[in-house]
């Protein structure tokens, strides 16, 4: 089957459902989007696995899976979102018997597979159907910065160190909403200065 291999434009609060996170996946060749919408823990662990400098003080569940999956000698080889049926996307994740070469194929939810691939940099796939049906053009600069602000106040006047700083304290004491409104404003300054 012919797939069309997606990267990961950034995640951000949804604008259909309360409590709810919006990953935006493109297509490299069409640059069309795939919006997938996801929990709040799956954001988070989601963000965490990009950071790859940025270690929990215990690992997360996809941080679990991720080890025994290296533990058992097997290789994520790469996620595969293959249908959408009533809103809802299906994905497989494809693993490889480092010995036998053997090929296992799981069926997870997209959210729990796009975690994992995050963290074995394995490569995200998707049909061309899945594309055609609910891809999106879209310009990356139209989604609404929603996380400019922190709770107590306005991120501006900190300099970056002391976001980093402040990164790693919500990481320690697990306070994971807040480390994803600091991390989204460290990328965003990444991004003005690229």
């Amino acid at each position: 089957m012919d797939y069309k291999r997606l990267r990961i434009r950034g995640i951000s609060y949804s604008q259909t459902q309360s409590g709810a996170y919006a990953l935006l996946l493109e297509d490299e060749e069409s640059r069309m989007k795939l919006p997938v919408v996801i929990g709040n823990y799956e954001a988070q662990s989601i963000s965490l696995g990009l950071e790859k400098d940025i270690q929990p003080p215990r690992p997360l569940t996809h941080d679990l899976f991720t080890s025994f999956v290296s533990a058992v000698n097997f290789t994520l080889e790469s996620v595969v979102i293959y249908q959408i049926v009533d809103g809802v996307f299906y994905s497989n994740i494809n693993f490889r018997d480092n010995e036998s070469g053997e090929e296992l194929i799981l069926d997870a939810r997209t959210s729990d597979a796009v975690a994992m691939a995050v963290r074995s940099g394995a490569p995200i796939y998707t049909t061309k159907e899945v594309l055609n049906e609910t891809g999106i053009i879209l310009d990356i600069e139209e989604i609404p910065a929603e996380q400019d602000k922190a709770e107590d106040g306005d991120y501006q006047g900190v300099t970056k160190e002391a976001l980093q700083d402040l990164l790693d304290k919500a990481v320690q004491e697990e306070d994971f909403d807040t480390a994803l409104e600091i991390q989204e404003e460290l990328k965003k300054r990444d991004k003005k200065i690229d």
